[in-house]
């Protein structure tokens, strides 16, 4: 469903001259899978996620979704994917049923498909007592709420969640990752960019950690834990991240080390 082969995304930098953001990294992903990115602020899971999603353009390599080039067929590969990340604007003067109808009208998704679409996803997410609710006059689950519906209302068969828990509360995060995981019952092909350890623990069938722009390390968390010796997932984050810097510290250079799969 999500095939990614030796992508790499470079940035012209005045002060570093190019500055290489995606470092010739490959993954897969399955339908009714989640994949778990997980890596440090700035580790490149965003730009990745953003060529994914058409919004950037890669300097090397392919990616496919459900079999479509995204750089050859980026309006095709739009209509199959939901995008959400944790700074997802909610427009204050529209309330959540219209601002999902906004969105499912920008699909073309024909109205009385539509209608019927919007009160399933209510359902599902609980949304129907803020339905009428201005964007202003809600909560911060509320908001993520409406973010998560207005990224499914077309029922996209991949969806990318990019760092979607980020800044909100327990009670809050917990309802999101609820809401994530039932999507991967309905067999949908899931990337769940994350730098929090228990969400990961929680929801990913399979992970890539990545930083530096390089995948060090990929697989279910039996297989790593069993690979790296490490109790949990912190302990094999921390200590593929701690190797890594040694490396590129030792002079190897980021660029000519070795991913540690």
């Amino acid at each position: 469903m999500i095939r990614v082969q030796r992508l790499v995304k470079e940035f012209d930098d005045a002060r570093q001259g190019v500055f290489r953001a995606v470092d010739d990294v490959s993954f897969e992903v399955r339908p009714g899978e989640i994949y778990g990115l997980l890596g440090p602020n700035g580790a490149g899971k965003t730009t990745c996620l953003r060529i994914l999603s058409t919004v950037l353009r890669p300097t090397r390599g392919v990616a496919e979704v459900d079999g479509l080039n995204v750089v050859r067929d980026p309006e095709g590969v739009r209509c199959r994917i939901g995008f959400m990340s944790c700074n997802t604007g909610i427009y204050d003067r529209m309330t959540a049923r219209e601002m999902v109808e906004y969105y499912g009208r920008l699909y073309g998704i024909p109205e009385d498909r539509l209608q019927h679409r919007i009160e399933e996803i209510f359902e599902v997410l609980q949304m129907t007592d803020i339905r009428d609710r201005l964007g202003g006059k809600m909560s911060t689950g509320m908001k993520q709420k409406v973010s998560i519906a207005r990224t499914i209302v077309h029922d996209p068969p991949v969806i990318i969640f990019d760092e979607p828990t980020s800044g909100l509360d327990v009670l809050v995060a917990r309802a999101v990752l609820q809401a994530v995981s039932a999507l991967r019952d309905q067999g949908k092909c899931i990337i769940f960019s994350t730098h929090i350890m228990r969400e990961v623990e929680k929801l990913c069938d399979r992970i890539a950690v990545i930083h530096r722009g390089r995948i060090l390390a990929e697989g279910t968390l039996p297989e790593l834990a069993d690979r790296y010796q490490q109790p949990d997932v912190e302990e094999l984050f921390f200590d593929l991240i701690q190797r890594h810097e040694e490396l590129i510290a030792s002079g190897a250079g980021q660029r000519n080390s070795q991913h540690f799969v």
